[in-house]
Order: C-alpha cells, then structure tokens, then sequence
C-alpha cells in the first residue's frame, strides 16, 4: 500500500494578522479557530490544517488558491481522528497529522469511505527523557534496547520509541486513553545505522498491539527530529510529495469518480 506525506513549517502558512491570512480556513473552520484561546495551541492547529490541506489538494489533484482549500475541511471522529471533507462530502483518503515545534507532518493514502484504513503518523523531537519517563510510559520489552544504547543515542531511540507509539494509537483510533505500554515497538537490530545524510531514508519497524494486531511501518530522523508512519495494510516506505509540482490543469476532480476509481483500485489489490 502506498502512503505519501508532507511537512510544512510555521513559515509556509499565510500569516495570520495579513488580510485574507485565513481565507484558506472554510467559515466554520474559523469560526473554530477563533474558539482557541491560546496561542500556541491555535497556532499548532492551524500549522496542522494547513499542511493537511494541502496534501490533500495534492493528492486529489486540486486546486491550492484560498478558496479552493477552504473547500476542504477536516473535522475530529466521534474517536477524534481526523476526517477530510471536500465541498462537505467524506474525501476518498485517509489521513493522520502530527505537529510539534513549529513543523506539521501529514500522511495520506487512498482509502474509500465505506472501507477505511488504518493510518498513524507522529513526529517527535529529539531531546532528553528522564528515567521515570521510561519508567512510566515503556515495556519492558523496548527498555531493553534502550538500556543498551549509547548515551549519544539514548535521545534519539527515545524519541523514535515514543513516536511509534503514538503513530499506533493514532491507527488504533485510541490515541493516549490506552496504555502506552501496551503497544510494543520492535526495531530492527541496526536501527541507529540509519543514514541521517539521505532524506529519502525510511527505516522498517512494526508495533504489536495488545490486542493481537500488529501495526508495519516505517522511521526516519534527521539531527533533531523522528517522524514514524504506521498503516495496515502495511505500508510501502513513505513518498514524499512534490509540491512544486502543482496542480495539473489537464485533470479534473470529482468526488464521486474519485470515490469510484480508488475502490476500485482497493478491491483490485485485495484480490
């Protein structure tokens, strides 16, 4: 199964106190955004709605000025994943965000509406955990490559283990109301081999859940920073998305052709 995504930077949004600054926003999505009464959790959030707009304009082949993104909207599950809409129809995707100092990450990949995938994505920064940290929130089973990993590498395989973590209650639907620990992250033995100098880099890992399912998925690093992808079915390596590369005028979008053509594709993989 494919999965793409993308990340975006505070610098990439149109800045919030220029006029039209939210015109991308649909009006009840800013009728939300103006319920966020502190900064960085609406600056967080709207980070996170602007780098899902625009994978999903990408990815469904839309147009990206203001109005059409604000034709896209992404609202919480009952179970607070969230759910992308285009002109207030459910979109044939499914998408996970994450977001975290300043920088958004979201993975999006085909998914009919009435079949659905499981999708998780987190991104975490690499900075130091105390032992009550590990203590608390980890298996003994992922203590143990923790324990044996060198001081210059504890930070990071921390982080990497959280964000596992996460990518699967994200998948799970569940987020943090289970246990952390009863997810199990299982990384290769080579894992602090991963090459930091190529950012098309993805690294395998899988996730065992306590109630018998395991998540397949993938991890990458650069000096300050892990993201982890989960899916199931499970997943090729990530593909980033282009940007530059823009809308193509010669295709057109329709949801329900688009609806029709990706179950197609599901129904084609699965047999």
């Amino acid at each position: 199964m494919r999965v793409y995504w993308l990340e975006q930077t505070e610098a990439d949004v149109p800045p919030v106190h220029v006029p039209q600054g939210n015109d991308w926003l649909s009006a009840e999505e800013t009728v939300h955004f103006n319920t966020l009464r502190f900064a960085k959790r609406s600056a967080d959030w709207r980070l996170g709605r602007w780098t899902a707009k625009r994978a999903i304009a990408f990815f469904l082949n839309l147009p990206v000025h203001p109005q059409a993104l604000a034709n896209i909207e992404i609202w919480p599950a009952p179970s607070g994943a969230p759910e992308a809409f285009v002109e207030n129809a459910p979109a044939p995707v499914a998408i996970s965000i994450s977001h975290r100092d300043g920088t958004a990450l979201c993975a999006i990949a085909s998914s009919p509406v009435d079949l659905g995938l499981d999708l998780g994505c987190d991104l975490e920064i690499i900075e130091p955990r105390s032992e009550a940290f590990v203590a608390d929130y980890f298996a003994p089973e992922e203590q143990v490559p923790i324990a044996r990993s060198s001081p210059a590498e504890r930070a990071r395989i921390l982080a990497l283990l959280w964000s596992a973590k996460e990518s699967a209650l994200k998948a799970l639907r569940e987020g943090l109301r289970l246990d952390t620990r009863s997810v199990i992250v299982h990384l290769s033995d080579d894992w602090s081999c991963n090459d930091l100098s190529d950012p098309n880099r993805w690294s395998p890992l899988q996730v065992q859940c306590g109630d018998g399912q395991t998540f397949h998925g993938w991890w990458r690093s650069t000096m300050s920073i892990v993201r982890t992808v989960v899916a199931n079915p499970p997943p090729d390596p990530p593909i980033l998305l282009d940007l530059s590369a823009g809308f193509r005028q010669g295709e057109s979008f329709d949801i329900q052709t688009r609806r029709q053509t990706t179950k197609k594709a599901v129904f084609a993989v699965q047999r």
